[in-house]
């Protein structure tokens, strides 16, 4: 049982539907199918610093899982997860039970184009072509050896969001900077595979897809909030610069009517 726990784990990661189980070398093997399956799915370099797995605890931990920035943007990094941890649970009959996904500390880039178009949305479209149609919302059978599996929660854990919006023109909105860094609460992404499972093979990307759209609109929420505030604060100025006008002409006219008597 504690094999096919394993094996759930490795199609967790590598994003594959099927990977060898291999006694020695399989933190390496699931290392190496991630980058390629990762930069296939995403359309960017992927890379990956190390992967350990625990097969007495059915427990995985992934470091330094770095997202190159797609074509047209700057060649900075899109995001750089730091340190994910995979929790199995207990269930021995499918659909699998993953507990819990921690992302713990990822730095992630939102940098927009000169046409409006965020980096973070050409990865999920990206990652979407490559997710089966329909997406999870209707469970497919098990028709295949990809075990389905079940993600009870997905954490992020303390994301730091760059903001960068150099590229774009903001109009009369004159902007005193188009840079913005923050950290987020920890936050929930949508859980994976509820209630009937998914394909093993598939729920990488679904996680992939399911924090992207969250970070997408955390970011977006942003970027509307800086907009406003720069919006309210020009029309302030307006309002203020028309009342000095009406003053101005006040005492003007005070002064004439004064200066003819």
């Amino acid at each position: 049982m504690k094999k096919i726990l394993v094996i759930v784990l490795v199609l967790l990661a590598a994003f594959i539907g099927v990977v060898f189980y291999l006694a020695s070398g399989i933190d390496e093997l699931i290392r190496s199918q991630m980058e390629t399956q990762g930069s296939k799915a995403l359309q960017t370099e992927v890379r990956v610093s190390k992967v350990e797995l625990s097969f007495a605890e059915a427990r995985m931990s992934i470091g330094g899982f770095n997202v190159q920035n797609p074509s047209g943007y700057s060649n900075d990094q899109a995001f750089s997860l730091g340190e994910v941890k995979l929790d199995l649970g207990t269930s021995t009959q499918e659909p699998y039970i993953v507990e819990e996904v921690l992302i713990d500390a990822p730095t992630v880039l939102y940098e927009v184009d000169a046409s409006g178009k965020a980096n973070l949305v050409v990865l999920k479209d990206n990652l979407q072509a490559m997710l089966p149609k329909g997406g999870e919302s209707q469970p497919q059978q098990n028709t295949g050896p990809s075990p389905l599996v079940s993600v009870q929660k997905v954490t992020i854990k303390d994301a730091k969001l760059r903001i960068n919006f150099e590229a774009m023109d903001t109009g009369e909105l004159k902007l005193d900077k188009k840079q913005y860094e923050l950290t987020l609460p920890t936050f929930q992404s949508e859980p994976v595979g509820v209630p009937n499972g998914l394909p093993a093979d598939q729920v990488g990307g679904a996680i992939m897809n399911s924090m992207l759209d969250n970070l997408i609109k955390q970011a977006k929420k942003k970027v509307k909030d800086i907009f406003e505030d720069k919006a309210k604060e020009k029309a302030k100025e307006k309002i203020e610069e028309e009342k000095q006008k009406l003053e101005e002409k006040a005492k003007e006219k005070l002064k004439n009517l004064l200066g003819n008597k």
